[in-house]
């Protein structure tokens, strides 16, 4: 059987806002998730003589057992009693914990192509279902849309957004989660808003924010000084908890200006908007040439 080589897509909140707190420990948000066209790449070789899941390379400080990807893989074969395996292999460009989804989005890839290559064929309601077991982020990727979220992020209505470019930057800086999520000074009441009004411009500015992004400038000076510097082309905001921060820019040249001024020390990539997630574009494609090989 052939190998399958798809991508996955990174994610930007374009806003965050954490309108409460549930009895089990997660907030309660609105965002609005927006789909890059740039990201991490996956090949899959399907194993029929046996049900081993692979990974190479490893990454750094993350055990293969604790990996989103063999944890997708895995939950497939569990839930589905399916005996093959896979040989799995990831390039990975996107920075560990910038807040841009790559581990989410490593995992609803391999659901994917996994669902695919092993003729299983759940659905993606059932797929995206399967996600959120593996993190709150995994159903926006599998679903494949820009979308607004509300919920944990798994409430997801896709929307449609004007055509874009992105600069994204990554402070050499790594961002506790549960630091940020768990600091006493995190506003936690933001009112809850209107979808159409936000996304028709009848919102204020001031609901474009992220609400994590004063707690992080305060324990991360780093990300502080890159928020201020990306401020000045524009409406530089966190992803996410970061460490990443980003600006929305009218196009691809405006992008590449500013990517050519980025201070040294500083990881830094241009990226376009996609209202749909180039994983399924991909994945489409794969799927009729299979069709037409018969």
């Amino acid at each position: 059987m052939r190998a399958l080589t798809l991508p996955a897509p990174a994610k930007l909140n374009r806003l965050l806002r954490i309108t409460g707190r549930r009895p089990d420990g997660y907030h309660s948000l609105q965002t609005l998730f927006q789909i890059l066209d740039s990201g991490d790449t996956l090949r899959f070789l399907p194993r029929l003589d046996s049900d081993d899941i692979t990974l190479s390379p490893a990454l750094a400080n993350v055990a293969e057992a604790d990996n989103l990807v063999v944890r997708a893989a895995r939950l497939l074969q569990q839930q589905t009693g399916c005996r093959q395996g896979a040989a799995i292999e990831l390039e990975k460009r996107l920075p560990m914990g910038g807040g841009l989804g790559g581990g989410s989005s490593n995992a609803a890839t391999t659901l994917l192509a996994l669902d695919h290559l092993w003729g299983l064929n759940l659905g993606i309601d059932r797929l995206a279902a399967l996600g959120l077991t593996l993190g709150a982020d995994v159903p926006v990727f599998v679903r494949g849309d820009t979308a607004w979220a509300e919920g944990i992020g798994e409430q997801l209505v896709p929307v449609d957004l004007a055509p874009c470019w992105f600069v994204v930057i990554h402070p050499d800086v790594e961002i506790s989660t549960a630091a940020v999520f768990g600091h006493p000074g995190l506003t936690r009441d933001s009112t809850v808003i209107s979808m159409r009004r936000a996304l028709a411009g009848a919102a204020p500015d001031a609901v474009w924010r992220n609400d994590c992004e004063s707690i992080v400038r305060a324990l991360y000076p780093e990300v502080d000084r890159a928020l201020s510097w990306l401020d000045q082309y524009g409406n530089a905001t966190l992803t996410g908890t970061g460490a990443c921060v980003f600006c929305p820019l009218d196009d691809e040249a405006q992008a590449d200006q500013v990517l050519r001024q980025v201070p040294d020390g500083w990881q830094a990539f241009k990226a376009r908007g996609s209202n749909r997630s180039p994983l399924h574009l991909a994945l489409d494609t794969a799927k009729g040439l299979d069709r037409a090989q018969g």
